[in-house]
């Protein structure tokens, strides 16, 4: 019970209270996923892509770069046009021209990214500290004179002085920013690290905060629910984690997190997901893993004689949420783990009967034949050897 209390204090000591209303999705599968080595996005695609993720609800679109020009200014001028009940963001660095363009493209807000660390300071942009600080002033102030909502990118801000960074910070609420994007761009915190430098920014700065984070090291969404558990009121992600390296903050996984491990509900029409995964996928060439999280085909099948047999009966026992709101299906499959009860449900989904008996033995029968054959079985192995058994069983004067 100390313990209990405990968690308690620390919980109303640390964080903000979670509410849906403070948290918003910006989403950058049309950027951010499309930088992905090796993959590219036709017009059409990217058009519905962002037809679906609008009809999800997301909050906003990261459609693009504009001053990439050609089919990339196209595809942003043709969302745009659609209007969709999302804002409709462009990415820029910090560049007048960079603006003009996205301005052109019809866009509601921009992103105006540019390095905070003195590793790309030095090394990338060649520049200085006051350099930096000078061309947020000049960018931010020429996009607000165009009533743009601007969100300025700290690009690698976890690898960035926590001094200069409340420079940035405080540069960019000065000049009429709306929020400062954080950027983990090598993905190398933690979420104690994240929460601690995100609650410092909002507490000292004050400004909104949007959580950009990459899966480096397998903490993307962890580390986007620590920054808004610090404060940060928007999350950046990718329909499917998509993004360069290791990939981005999965948009399905982050939704279904917050749901149902925060008890934050975003608002999203969930039971889409799939379909969503499954086109990115396509569009973008890099297959779903069985095993991902949230929208794996793996997600709601069932091997093991308890696993299988307890969740057919009350599914609470082993899911938090139903396949339905995901848009998946719940399956059993026959293989070394399955037993009497997991064969007897199959068959019954197959459209065939089998009593106790039976099914014990025609159960051992699957097991040696599935453990011969490395895998479990296809639904025509299982049948066949269903009808088999009852053969002989018939021959042998059985039932």
């Amino acid at each position: 019970m100390k313990g209990l209390n405990l968690l308690t204090d620390f919980s109303k000591k640390t964080g903000t209270k979670l509410e849906s209303k403070n948290i918003k999705i910006d989403d950058t599968t049309l950027r951010d996923g499309e930088q992905t080595a090796g993959v590219v996005f036709a017009n059409d695609e990217k058009i519905h892509i962002a037809k679906m993720l609008d009809k999800i609800g997301v909050h906003q679109l990261e459609a693009g770069i504009p001053t990439m020009g050609g089919d990339e200014k196209d595809a942003i001028k043709a969302i745009t046009a659609l209007n969709l009940n999302c804002s409709i963001l462009g990415w820029n660095r910090a560049v007048i021209s960079d603006i003009d363009d996205s301005i052109e493209c019809g866009v509601d807000a921009v992103a105006i990214s540019i390095s905070s660390s003195d590793i790309h300071i030095e090394h990338k942009l060649r520049k200085s500290r006051e350099w930096v600080l000078d061309s947020v002033k000049t960018a931010v102030d020429y996009a607000k004179k165009y009533n743009l909502y601007v969100s300025v990118n700290a690009e690698d801000a976890s690898r960035s002085d926590m001094e200069f960074l409340l420079q940035f910070a405080r540069t960019a609420k000065e000049v009429g920013a709306d929020r400062m994007r954080y950027c983990d761009t090598l993905g190398i915190l933690d979420p104690f690290e994240t929460f601690m430098r995100v609650r410092t920014i909002v507490e000292i700065i004050g400004i909104d905060i949007e959580m950009h984070t990459h899966n480096d090291f397998g903490m993307a969404i962890a580390n986007a629910i620590a920054g808004i558990k610090a404060g940060a009121t928007y999350v950046n992600t990718t329909i499917n984690g998509l993004g360069e390296r290791a990939g981005n903050a999965s948009f399905e996984e982050f939704v279904m997190a917050l749901k149902y491990l925060e008890n934050v509900d975003l608002g999203m029409d969930t039971h889409l997901f799939r379909e969503l995964s499954e086109y990115v996928a396509a569009a973008s060439g890099r297959f779903i893993p069985a095993w991902k999280p949230v929208v794996g085909s793996n997600i709601f099948v069932y091997e093991s004689e308890t696993r299988a047999s307890t969740v057919f009966k009350n599914p609470t026992t082993f899911e938090l949420f139903g396949p339905k709101d995901v848009g998946l299906e719940r399956k059993l499959i026959i293989g070394k783990s399955s037993g009497v009860n997991t064969l007897t449900l199959k068959l019954k989904d197959l459209g065939y009967n089998i009593d106790e008996k039976d099914a014990v033995e025609l159960s051992e029968m699957m097991r040696e034949k599935s453990l011969a054959l490395k895998r479990a079985l296809f639904d025509s192995e299982i049948v066949d050897a269903y009808k088999s058994y009852k053969g002989d069983t018939k021959s042998k004067g059985g039932k």
